[in-house]
């Protein structure tokens, strides 16, 4: 091979391996949280999906946008009295177990009431989802590659949307709680953890199996629409339940 020819290969063989390492320093890039503060003045990190920009990490929220205090229920007789009194119920919340010792990592579990309530549960510029963003948040993570197979089809995306630790071990391919596919665990930066939830009677469930989430959305009385992920799917599910249960609260941007 001629010499001028010689470096015309090595030039494009350069320039091909340069264009991958951008590639594939663009396809790696960290992803990028801002830091802000709730009504009780706790911080909380947020996380940019698409056009949406959702926490990070699951309401701590203790107080109302108004300063109000939303009432801690954490009494298993005091939270199962709100089961069925949809005309009547008030907002409350609770901790796991009753105690403080969970909240940074599994923030608080609140009644849908606390959730409607016109004194806004969300901080200042933010808002409980709707079902409709929910539905956004999906598609936008179907549709731009963050199924765990790479399809842009189905819903796949609950390993994009998961912590990388707490979760309980499954064995269903592409699910949370398979190790297979570990460059999808959590590419969204959603970062969901397990913490379960309580139930209408008081009693607290799911622990490293689930993260459930309310939105505004009531369906019939005493039931409304919520979103789930469940160590053992691979989807993001959409169910309703009854408004008295405690679910996690994933607040997003105004």
């Amino acid at each position: 091979m001629k010499p001028d020819n010689m470096m015309w290969v090595i030039s494009i063989a350069f320039f091909i391996l340069l264009m991958g390492s951008n590639s594939c320093s663009k396809k790696n890039e960290p992803i990028s949280y801002q830091i802000e503060r709730d009504n009780d003045g706790n911080f909380f990190k947020t996380v940019t999906i698409g056009t949406q920009v959702w926490m990070a990490e699951n309401l701590k929220s203790t107080k109302y946008r108004n300063g109000d205090p939303i009432p801690n229920m954490g009494d298993e007789a005091t939270w199962r009295s709100q089961y069925l009194q949809d005309n009547t119920a008030i907002g409350g919340y609770c901790w796991y177990n009753d105690g403080t010792g969970y909240k940074k990592s599994y923030g608080g579990f609140y009644n849908w009431y606390a959730v409607n309530d016109s004194r806004q549960i969300a901080p200042p510029g933010w808002h409980v989802p709707t079902d409709v963003e929910w539905t956004t948040l999906e598609n936008y993570l179907i549709t731009n590659g963050y199924n765990y197979d790479g399809t842009k089809t189905e819903d796949k995306i609950a390993k994009a949307m998961a912590s990388t630790t707490d979760w309980l071990a499954s064995t269903n391919p592409g699910s949370i709680g398979n190790s297979d596919y570990p460059v999808v665990r959590n590419k969204s930066g959603f970062t969901a953890i397990p913490g379960g939830y309580r139930n209408y009677d008081g009693a607290f469930l799911n622990v490293g199996i689930s993260d459930d989430w309310w939105s505004t959305a009531a369906d019939t009385a005493g039931v409304a629409w919520f979103r789930n992920l469940y160590n053992s799917y691979s989807d993001l599910y959409r169910d309703t339940y009854p408004k008295s249960a405690g679910f996690s609260v994933r607040c997003i941007r105004d």
